[in-house]
């Protein structure tokens, strides 16, 4: 194994020395690349790291590096590249730093994790790392590594002291570190807002390759990238083209509206060409610092159609943890029950307490009134009247008129879909499937009713002809996934007045159109969203509850519906 690595060391140092060789003449010279008189360089620290709970049993090393220019008097800017100090990355900084073309910068520098055993490498993580699309290594640098970092002074004993300003932060990297870099801001943008991606890997190794889809799709982020590769890089064919998958890249990152900027050069998978442009590179990111990155304008119709740019996500002041899902009732007003059992209003005037006594869960509204489910399975008004019974293990019901409600009831090992009938108090199963979900939704004119497949990206359908019988059962709308996993929990969905679906999802309100495809998705940094509702005065304002259990709000420029009154869109 030894051996076979130190070939593969070999092999790439030789590919690089071949294309320095190759493309010496062909990308520019900047001095800053090279030591020059009269700057102080900085000073480079050497660490090592192996307490990670997000990474069990890995160990890595990392460097700091502090530029003679840091007072320690204020945090400094952080640049965070992954694999190794690449691009010549101390020197340019000491050079650029001492030209004011960039501020003061720290540069933490972040190996791949190992398993190890009795010295014997069990496994490496670079891939798993850095080409997983979700949040994992972001989290471990903000929880981790970055807290570790700050406990680290200087030779004369300066501390490191890191802005956690997102403004103040770049990340970096080459290949898997590329598309590292990248993933780290998409997915927390309150933590960095500067990307330079060199050879990045946006291919199908482990869910790279959907980056350029997503982005048409989401929802502006306020983020500054450069992308970098070689007109002949297609590293393993296996996994697809990496060139291509870069041109992709910047052609969405275009399309939705971010500042971007792209240098393609001539060679493969090397780093030369990143070397030759870091100077630039870097100029570019931190050009007009400190003024803010803002969020760009999407050519995503969707997006213009259903929300405006301004103002997105705001918190909404809860009265304490919310238990189970949000609904609205005639007024626009958000109803919901928190962990002690009281249920709420929320309206323009803040939160009221309904019921501080309601004797049972809620599991829905209609008009202003509530639906409870008591602990021997019966179902209930807020007058604690018996609306039907034989109800246990029902999450929630859907109310499509004043005496029809629709629920799932997921009891031994069975999932049934219901037809309940309130003023026959009688059920009736419509279907069976052990892989139906919970949540439901209706279709503004009740033409069609669609329930959550569990642990897939699929939602059912089914339509309703006028004798409410069931048929044509079918999977219609397809949603994105979360960090490239099938099996992933989400929490309910509601259709606007004009026939668009809202789904609760980790990745964002994921929103279908007519047809059931996802065209927009609407996300909140370092959240995930478990229940929704369209609410306020004018039926005009998405609520979204995220398992950390905070309240956002945002406005609409689409009006939302009741699933007991009939809308045709």
């Amino acid at each position: 194994m030894k051996f076979h690595l130190l070939v593969i060391t070999m092999a790439l140092c030789c590919a690089v020395m071949s294309a320095q060789s190759k493309y010496e003449g062909k990308y520019p010279y900047d001095p800053a690349m090279h030591s020059n008189e009269g700057v102080i360089p900085g000073e480079v620290m050497e660490f090592r790291f192996a307490d990670s709970k997000i990474y069990p049993g890995t160990e890595r090393k990392y460097w700091i590096y502090v530029p003679a220019a840091y007072k320690a008097d204020q945090p400094a800017c952080l640049y965070v590249c992954m694999d190794d100090i690449l691009f010549k990355a101390t020197t340019v900084f000491d050079n650029l730093i001492s030209t004011g073309e960039m501020p003061v910068t720290i540069g933490v520098f972040v190996g791949p994790g190992e398993v190890k055993k009795d010295g014997k490498t069990l496994r490496h993580n670079r891939s798993y790392e850095f080409d997983t699309t979700n949040d994992s290594f972001v989290r471990f640098l903000l929880e981790e590594l970055l807290p570790d970092a700050e406990t680290k002074k200087t030779a004369d004993g300066r501390p490191v002291l890191l802005s956690k300003n997102p403004n103040d932060r770049a990340i970096a990297g080459a290949s898997s570190g590329g598309i590292c870099a990248f993933t780290a801001a998409w997915e927390r943008p309150d933590a960095f807002r500067r990307v330079f991606s060199a050879i990045g890997t946006f291919v199908g190794m482990r869910g790279g390759n959907e980056y350029p889809v997503l982005i048409r799709k989401t929802e502006p982020k306020p983020l500054r990238v450069f992308l970098e590769d070689g007109t002949e890089d297609a590293w393993n064919p296996l996994f697809g083209h990496w060139f291509d998958g870069n041109l992709l890249m910047e052609s969405a990152l275009s399309f939705s509206g971010y500042e971007v900027a792209h240098s393609w050069g001539h060679g493969g998978h090397d780093g030369v060409h990143a070397e030759r442009i870091f100077p630039d590179v870097m100029r570019w990111l931190w050009k007009g610092w400190p003024r803010e990155i803002e969020c760009g304008t999407s050519q995503n119709d969707m997006l213009r159609e259903i929300i405006d740019r301004q103002p997105g996500w705001e918190g909404a002041e809860l009265p304490g943890k919310v238990s189970g899902n949000l609904f609205s009732n005639d007024k626009g007003e958000i109803i919901f029950q928190t962990v002690d059992k009281k249920i709420y209003k929320l309206n323009q005037e803040g939160a009221e307490v309904v019921s501080a006594s309601p004797g049972g869960s809620l599991v829905g509204v209609l008009h202003d009134g509530l639906l409870l489910l008591d602990a021997s399975g019966r179902l209930l008004d807020e007058k604690h009247k018996l609306l039907v019974s034989g109800m246990a293990g029902v999450e929630s019901v859907l109310p499509v008129d004043d005496t029809t409600l629709y629920a799932v009831q997921r009891a031994n090992g069975k999932n049934v879909l219901l037809k309940v009938d309130l003023k026959k108090k009688r059920k009736e199963k419509m279907d069976e499937d052990e892989t139906g979900g919970s949540y439901l939704a209706i279709y503004p004119d009740h033409s069609r009713l669609v329930q959550e497949k569990l642990n897939s990206q699929w939602l059912y359908t089914y339509i309703l002809p006028e004798d409410a019988s069931f048929s044509d059962k079918q999977h219609y709308y397809r949603l994105h996934n979360a960090g490239d996993s099938f099996a992933f929990e989400r929490g309910n969905m509601i259709f606007d007045s004009i026939g668009y679906l809202y789904v609760a999802t980790p990745l964002g309100v994921q929103v279908c159109d007519r047809e059931g495809l996802v065209r927009a998705i609407l996300p909140i940094p370092n959240e995930k969203i478990v229940s929704l509702s369209i609410g306020g005065k004018e039926m005009d304002s998405l609520y979204a509850l995220t398992e950390d259990g905070h309240l956002y709000v945002r406005k609409l420029n689409v009006k939302g519906t009741h699933t007991w009154n009939v809308d045709h869109p």
